[in-house]
This record gives structure tokens, C-alpha cells and sequence, in this order.
């Protein structure tokens, strides 16, 4: 089983099911945003000393918003999110870089809060467009091309 497959099935699969959001196109999406946000599973803290951390280059800054402004209005779903750090009063931050389940869960969380429906499963042109939209953002330095090749590249690795 490649390191591809692994994330996807050992933690991806499970921490969507175990949050009662699992489905093909936002597991798709989170394996995407991985190997776009950190060469997949290479870099768990940002190149060049920036703050982002975690396979999926969260922000601490982003992590706190989605606490403060969207976490804290909804329990349910805060609560999911708790459940999946080492012990409810952890550090979160630490927890964002070393604890994948829960960095997949915030990042799930983040795409979340956005009103736009999740790209179809299959349609990596259509998800590249949405985390460039969504997560990474128009004024971060990705590029849509980028996640493409990207995940082209690894899941064919993943096939051999």
C-alpha cells in the first residue's frame, strides 16, 4: 500500500466517517489539498519559516478563525473536533502539526464554511479551482495547474 493510499484510508476515510462527513468528493478534496499544501506527506511545517503547519498548511491564524467565528457557533460540530485531539485541552496548534486526525478535521471544518457546493468526486479540474478559491485563496501562490499536476503525479505513483 502506497503512502497515498494509507493517508487516504487511515486517516482521511475514518476521520470524515467518525465526523458524519464522509463522502468521495470531500475525501478527494482533503487527499488533494495534502499533496497541493505539502508535497503529500513531506512537510508537515511551512518551507521558508512561514506559520502554516500540518500536511494541509494550515495557518494558525486560520485555525483560530474557524474556532472563534464558526466553531463557536455550532457544539456539535466543535465537539466532533475535540474528540480528535490527544486530550480535550491539548494545544492546538501542536496538535494542527503533529496530530494528522485532527489537521484533517480542521481542514474538513474549512471547507465547510464555505456556501459553494464541493466539486463532483472525479473532477480534479473542478477541485483544484475550489481550493485555489477557498483554500489557498486568489491572493496565495498556488495555482490550480499546480494541484493538477500534482495529483496526476502522485496518484499514478500510487498505481504503480
Amino acid at each position: 500500500m502506497s503512502k497515498l493510499d494509507d493517508f487516504r484510508n487511515n486517516v482521511i476515510k475514518p476521520v470524515l466517517a467518525q465526523m458524519g462527513a464522509d463522502n468521495l468528493a470531500a475525501e478527494e478534496l482533503l487527499l488533494g489539498t495534502a499533496i497541493q499544501e505539502s508535497l503529500f506527506l513531506k512537510y508537515r511545517v511551512q518551507m521558508g519559516g512561514g506559520p502554516a503547519v500540518s500536511f494541509y498548511q494550515m495557518e494558525p491564524a486560520t485555525h483560530n478563525d474557524i474556532w472563534d467565528n464558526y466553531l463557536k457557533y455550532r457544539d456539535e460540530l466543535a465537539n466532533k473536533a475535540i474528540a480528535f485531539l490527544s486530550s480535550p485541552n491539548a494545544d492546538k496548534i501542536k496538535e494542527l502539526e503533529s496530530n494528522d486526525n485532527y489537521a484533517t478535521a480542521m481542514a474538513r471544518i474549512h471547507y465547510m464554511r464555505v456556501p459553494a457546493k464541493l466539486p463532483n468526486a472525479g473532477d480534479v479540474v473542478g477541485q483544484a479551482n475550489y481550493w485555489k478559491q477557498y483554500y489557498n485563496t486568489p491572493l496565495g501562490k498556488g495555482k490550480p495547474s499546480e494541484y493538477i499536476e500534482k495529483w496526476n503525479h502522485y496518484l499514478a505513483e500510487s498505481d504503480n
